[in-house]
């Protein structure tokens, strides 16, 4: 019954807080959470070694929120995983016996209604559902949560955790109210509304992680929040991928996806075929096929801040290239996701006319994502932040694979993608087709500039995802876990 009252009087101080601004509604908000505070029976807090992950989203297209557990439970905390189970994450993560995932259910959206009080009944039930879930879980002493998305996330956990007496760790990879001012408008009041309640309870955390340093000093400058940036890193998993991999995959896709099957029927017996590799079964020898097309990857989640036009485009200009004359490589171009865009892009790919093009858009096993890209010859990264602070966690998986991008530009772009160095950056369709041109021009020689780019990313030697968490993250944890034992 306790927990009951606390919920909903806690999801009554949200509310407040969320449908007005003004002095009164605050210090009403206050005023409620005091009442229950002084009026409740605190809850002892969790054990020091076991740690909530939250992302109030799907867990499978989630992988820093996975890769933060797996590296949790490496250094010997226990973790409830917990986030919807739409798409299913690594194996790595599903077989951790320390690794407790936790499924929340996702509120489907009414269809109804003026679009704010749609927005307003959801984020409510998403808080009820929420706070009720968070109290089912093992006590953690602490909550590490992903933003976007925070609303109501940020302002439930930071309740929980007042109430268990834990700390709050929020991991800001985006502003959640930029994302919604691409389909409402900058002006719209819920993403003021959006703004505010990121800004206040923001600063309710106890840490705070970001993946930029842009970021880090716009959330120190605009919002007063201390930050330590921890950039994205590719997990072990991404590493270029051996030959005799790449053609079972390719083997394997073929079964599904025609750009996957030879060119040609293969009337030798003792050899198998794939459009890109060809194996002896006889010598059990894996080789690249004479004359293979160039594989072209990118991944999406199919969001309003990708625009995928500009990629067909450019197909469509590489495309006529060959056409007219060009000494290119026919292409198959693989577009990895899933979202709410998907359907209008596939309608338009299939709408093209393109002779040397081919394009396929699987949704991919969390095993099979690294072997494609260890296995493609360039990447394509279309991901303009909404924000303009964050980094496409794509590139970095590709650059784990020593696999060259052409992305297209944005703010802070630079940190990530070195101009001419690690790969090419784009403005427009017309941009990014002369750099494939470019680029896939004997793509397979080894002087070619796709292969200095390649080869410069291996030299980088860059830090893997477990040596960068160790170092920035770790001692936050172990810290803090000292304290609590002392205390």
């Amino acid at each position: 019954m306790a927990a009951l009252v606390l919920l909903a009087g806690g999801t009554c101080a949200v509310l407040l807080l969320l449908c007005g601004t003004g002095p009164a509604c605050v210090l009403a908000a206050l005023t409620l959470l005091a009442a229950l505070l002084c009026s409740s029976v605190l809850v002892a807090s969790g054990s020091r070694s076991h740690v909530c992950v939250l992302v109030l989203g799907d867990l499978g297209r989630s992988p820093r929120m996975t890769y933060h557990a797996l590296s949790l439970v490496r250094n010997g905390f226990t973790v409830t995983l917990a986030g919807f189970r739409e798409t299913d994450p690594h194996r790595d993560v599903l077989d951790n016996p320390k690794i407790k995932i936790h499924q929340l259910s996702d509120f489907p959206a009414l269809k109804v209604g003026p679009r704010l009080l749609r927005y307003i009944l959801k984020v409510t039930v998403q808080a009820l559902q929420l706070f009720y879930e968070l109290l089912k879980i093992d006590p953690p002493s602490f909550i590490l949560l992903q933003n976007p998305p925070g609303l109501p996330a940020i302002a439930v956990t930071w309740l929980f955790c007042l109430l268990r007496r834990c700390q709050l760790i929020i991991d800001w990879h985006n502003y959640g109210y930029s994302i919604m001012s691409l389909t409402n408008g900058p002006r719209h009041p819920i993403v003021h509304i959006a703004k505010w309640y990121e800004k206040i309870f923001g600063r309710l955390s106890n840490y705070n992680f970001c993946v930029t340093n842009a970021m880090k000093e716009d959330l120190l400058h605009n919002w007063r929040i201390k930050a330590i940036t921890l950039y994205d890193k590719p997990a072990a998993i991404f590493k270029k991928t051996p030959v005799e991999l790449q053609h079972q995959l390719f083997m394997k896709f073929a079964v599904d996806y025609a750009p996957f099957n030879a060119r040609s029927d293969c009337t030798e017996a003792h050899m198998e075929r794939s459009a890109f590799t060809e194996k002896n079964l006889t010598t059990d020898t894996v080789t690249h096929g004479d004359g293979r097309p160039a594989l072209l990857i990118s991944s999406t989640s199919w969001t309003e801040d990708e625009d995928f036009s500009v990629l067909l485009s450019a197909l469509q200009d590489y495309d006529t290239f060959i056409t007219n004359g060009s000494k290119l490589p026919s292409l198959v171009c693989v577009i990895t996701g899933k979202g709410p865009l998907k359907e209008y892009y596939c309608k338009l790919i299939r709408e093209l006319q393109l002779k040397n093009v081919q394009i396929c858009t699987p949704w991919l096993e969390a095993e099979d994502y690294p072997v494609l890209l260890g296995s493609a010859d360039l990447g394509v990264c279309l991901h303009k932040s909404s924000s303009g602070l964050d980094l496409p966690m794509k590139v970095v998986d590709m650059f784990g694979c020593c696999l060259p991008v052409c992305a297209i530009k944005f703010k802070c772009l630079h940190e990530l993608v070195k101009h001419n160095e690690n790969g090419l950056t784009f403005e427009d369709s017309e941009e990014l087709a002369a750099h494939l041109k470019m680029l896939l021009t004997d793509f397979t020689s080894r002087s070619s500039k796709l292969q200095q780019f390649r080869q410069n990313l291996h030299e980088s030697k860059q830090m893997r995802w477990d040596e960068t968490w160790d170092q920035t993250v770790l001692p936050i944890f172990r810290d803090n876990c000292t304290t609590l034992q002392k205390a």
